[in-house]
């Protein structure tokens, strides 16, 4: 998970950098930051059974319209959904050390006997 974050913090950073550079220009850049969204890509990576995936799931035709008119609005960061905003915020103002303890709980799948079993004997 952790290349993932980076790449995603990469792409933020990446977006808000080019936004400025291209401020005035008539062209902008976006970032949508959709938080979880219910799609294939959940399923086949396994995270659609992680604690992150247990509540304020956002359907990807929602989050897609979302990013559409944030981008012709030419708002540089998309964060739909007030849970989503509130998490964006909590990271900034909770201690850096917390930051790394509280994703991997996030990002923790809920196991239940038959998960834990297929998980452990795939692994022999």
């Amino acid at each position: 998970m952790a290349t993932y974050y980076a790449s995603k913090a990469f792409v933020l950073s990446f977006t808000e950098a080019m936004a400025g550079e291209l401020r005035g220009t008539g062209v902008t850049a976006t970032a949508s930051c959709p938080g979880p969204t219910s799609t294939e890509f959940g399923e086949v990576a396994g995270s659609s059974k992680s604690n992150l995936f247990k509540r304020h799931v956002a359907d990807a035709a929602s989050v897609a319209r979302h990013g559409y008119r944030a981008m012709l609005a030419g708002t540089v960061v998309a964060i739909p959904g007030l849970q989503n905003k509130l998490s964006v915020q909590s990271v900034r103002i909770a201690p850096r050390a917390r930051s790394p303890r509280h994703f991997r709980q996030t990002q923790q799948r809920s196991l239940k006997m038959t998960d834990w079993t297929d998980t452990f004997l795939s692994a022999r």
